[in-house]
């Protein structure tokens, strides 16, 4: 698979570079350039948001700094945890008075970062509390849900404590909020066909041609098995039905649906995959409030799909509708 890149050694920072260029009027690099901040802070007397995590999934998670969303994000090598002196630093680039909140996404590399990074910005006097992510079903059985990998539907968690957060919600407030979300959400992804590392230049998985993958991870870590490629509207169901099970789900939830493609799905097969998700919920007594449908949380050109549901209440939902601006998030 052909990359259009000049050097591999180059690839993350010249993205960073032109992510800049195209949306200066709103986001900006810090003096280490690996973090990503708003153009213009919000009140020091409000929460910031951060995360960081690997690149090479984009639009997630520089693509969602602005208002309303995060304020900013620890950018690390492709599919690689940032190192903790750099989320350290990026805790003290966004730190103010009402403290710092880093989301961590549920990989081993990830926590065991944040986890030093927020240890030491503690012994530093800053008011910092992170919390952990993870909504894939496929990754660990119910019951241990703790286990659980962070996956697409984790995007509920960013804009709706980047909405809390512009609204004054203290950090204690904050988390908490952010724990009721993501206990509220279940996702299950399918890969159709795998995406190339820029790094190698090899595919990150195999699949026979006529063969789909349910449960796999977003670096192509095993889930809940192969099977025949069939009918979208036969794969919805099996998807729907393992999620819906999973929470439980149940005829009078309002929930909000989110459809993410992997990389390499075209909009045309996300909309298909919507109208079976809306129809089967609709014979569930399931309203949707909302949905969001594109790719957001991608691993290069890899084809699938994966299904989030979040489970509302009427404090979500407005949190969810809130205004936001960000380069790469739109309802």
């Amino acid at each position: 698979m052909k990359k259009l890149i000049n050097s591999v050694e180059s690839i993350v920072d010249e993205m960073l570079l032109g992510y800049v260029a195209a949306h200066g009027d709103r986001i900006a690099l810090a003096s280490n350039t690996r973090i990503v901040v708003r153009k213009e802070q919000k009140l020091a007397t409000k929460v910031a948001l951060i995360i960081g995590n690997g690149s090479g999934h984009e639009p997630i998670a520089m693509g969602w700094i602005g208002e309303g969303l995060l304020d900013g994000n620890i950018v690390g090598e492709i599919f690689a945890a940032p190192a903790p002196e750099l989320i350290l630093e990026g805790i003290k680039t966004v730190n103010n008075e009402a403290g710092v909140l880093l989301l961590v996404s549920s990989h081993s590399g990830d926590i065991i970062n944040a986890d030093v990074a927020v240890e030491e910005a503690l012994n530093l006097g800053i008011n910092v509390k992170s919390l952990l992510m993870y909504d894939d079903v496929s990754s660990a059985p119910k019951g241990e849900e703790h286990e659980r990998r962070g996956a697409p539907g984790t995007t509920f968690i960013y804009k709706i404590l980047g909405a809390g957060a512009e609204q004054g919600q203290d950090i204690h407030a904050l988390f908490d909020l952010g724990v009721r979300v993501r206990d509220s959400i279940r996702t299950l992804g399918v890969a159709v066909a795998p995406g190339t590392s820029p790094l190698t230049g090899s595919p990150m998985f195999e699949l026979e041609e006529n063969e789909i993958f349910i449960g796999m991870g977003v670096h192509g870590e095993p889930g809940l098995g192969r099977r025949k490629m069939g009918p979208v509207q036969e794969i919805v169901s099996e998807v729907m039905e393992i999620i819906m099970d999973d929470l439980p789900f149940a005829a009078g939830d309002n929930v909000i649906a989110m459809i993410n493609g992997s990389g390499g799905t075209t909009l045309m097969e996300l909309l298909i995959i919507y109208k079976e998700v809306s129809s089967f919920l609709a014979k569930k007594n399931i309203t949707i409030f909302k949905p969001l449908v594109g790719e957001m949380v991608t691993t290069q050109e890899m084809a699938g799909f994966s299904i989030s549901l979040l489970k509302t209440d009427e404090e979500i939902r407005k949190l969810w509708a809130a205004p936001s601006s960000a380069p790469y998030f739109h309802l």
